[in-house]
């Protein structure tokens, strides 16, 4: 008897699978004390093809997970109390399985090639769910696309799916990390390039949280973010995705040019460049184009495309330093919903954060402030002036905000100053971090030496 698959497409070819390789470790498991810890973490009872194997196979987990032995005595005891024993064959199929064995000298090559034909008959199965959603012209292609490529993504994965693991197996680990960071040879954040703010952040940006940076319009959150995800791509040399549907890619690209290359941004906008202008420029050029950064400007993605886009870029390096959004409002006012607005950016602010968590990358999200911050003496923003906020304070784990002085009071003696204030950090302090803005080159750099990145 074999497991229930749909094989629909492939009716006349057998599915991948060894017979032989599920015979050998399941005798292994019962001949040798020590196979179970050898094959338990990476042999899941989904992958034995025969579903009597399944079932052996499945009597030694539980025996094994409760300190038993697993020899034949025991496992045939075990299926004979709950029931299984003449499914599976009897006790003569438990003794020739065991007859047939020499030893589990090699059971760790044949587990993985148990779990190899498994993930190819899932890969079958997953071929056959997406011809599928083919067919469902009722249902928008993003959300199909992005469909299918969960159903590939999914058995790819599928052999490090989590699950409730004790404390005692993590301790250990958790003592080398910190033991490796205190000796300075590892790190879990990515550096922003911005030394203060580095230090409020515990480093830097962190995989798997949703960082919201807010500001009013003109006070320089879209340059800022274009700041990071230049410096992450440059320290890290990671990929970044940035999707804007504010500035067009060409506006990004620019202001990278003008960042790299000491060039005004009007010049470049003018096209005044000078004669000793142009080899800076080539170098900054030739500088950017070896960077990792992606930019999609489409005025209206979706999250399924977003997520869709960025797991095809993690795929293809490894993983991604930082998702840039710029910016949430507009990102809202794009959908099509019933919603209200606030829910429609609480809805947005959730699909991020459980794209940061699934995918394993710190996501940037800019966000608008409400006008309720111009009518108080101090114009510093608090988490009660985010616009449209809904959930996003809720979901976010942490929150910048961007305040620039002379924006509000041109005599300021803080003239080029930028305060980022750290209101919100769910595992860390808050507080603020100052930079230096030259809005000549729309770059942010470090305020103790004047330095960018």
């Amino acid at each position: 008897m074999t497991q229930d698959l749909d094989f629909t497409s492939s009716t006349d070819r057998l599915p991948p699978q060894n017979i032989e390789a599920e015979e050998a470790i399941l005798g292994g498991i019962m001949l040798d004390p020590e196979a179970m810890s050898r094959v338990g973490d990476r042999l899941i009872a989904d992958a034995f093809y025969i579903t009597a194997h399944k079932d052996i196979y499945q009597a030694a987990q539980r025996l094994y997970g409760q300190g038993r032995p697993t020899d034949l005595l025991s496992v045939t005891n075990w299926l004979s109390d709950n029931g299984l024993l003449f499914r599976i064959g009897g006790r003569n199929k438990l003794a020739t399985l065991v007859d047939r064995t020499v030893s589990a000298i090699n059971i760790d090559a044949l587990a993985a090639l148990v779990m190899e034909k498994y993930q190819r008959r899932q890969l079958i199965k997953a071929g056959n769910e997406i011809v599928k959603l083919g067919y469902e012209t009722q249902t928008e292609l993003p959300v199909v696309l992005d469909q299918a490529e969960q159903q590939v993504y999914g058995i790819a994965s599928e052999h490090s799916a989590t699950d409730l693991v004790h404390i005692s197996n993590s301790l250990h680990d958790a003592f080398s990390e910190i033991e490796a960071r205190h000796a300075g040879t590892t790190s879990p954040a990515l550096s922003t390039g911005f030394y203060d703010l580095d230090a409020l952040l515990g480093g830097g940006f962190r995989k798997g949280r949703l960082y919201v940076m807010a500001a009013r319009p003109s006070v320089g959150k879209s340059a800022l973010a274009g700041n990071l995800a230049l410096n992450v791509a440059q320290l890290s040399r990671l990929p970044v995705a940035i999707f804007s549907l504010e500035m067009s890619t060409a506006e990004y690209v620019q202001r990278f040019l003008s960042s790299e290359s000491g060039i005004e941004n009007n010049f470049l906008e003018t096209g005044r460049v000078s004669h000793n202008q142009w080899q800076p420029l080539s170098q900054a050029i030739a500088q950017l184009s070896d960077l990792p950064i992606f930019i999609n400007d489409d005025s209206c993605p979706s999250l399924t495309e977003i997520r869709s886009q960025v797991r095809r870029v993690a795929s293809g390096f490894g993983g991604v330093g930082l998702v840039v959004i710029d910016y949430l409002q507009l990102m809202a006012e794009a959908t099509n919903s019933r919603l209200n607005m606030a829910q429609r950016v609480g809805e947005i602010s959730r699909g991020l954060k459980k794209l940061a968590k699934d995918l394993d990358v710190p996501v940037l999200a800019l966000s608008q402030l409400n006008r309720e911050v111009e009518s108080r003496n101090d114009k510093r923003p608090l988490l009660s002036d985010l616009r449209d906020s809904g959930n996003v304070e809720q979901d976010s784990d942490v929150v910048i905000m961007l305040y620039r002085d002379e924006v509000h009071n041109p005599d300021t003696p803080d003239r080029g100053i930028s305060e980022l204030i750290v209101r919100k950090q769910r595992n860390g302090p808050t507080g603020t971090a100052k930079l230096l803005f030259d809005h000549h080159f729309t770059k942010f750099k470090n305020l103790s030496s004047g330095r960018g990145f």
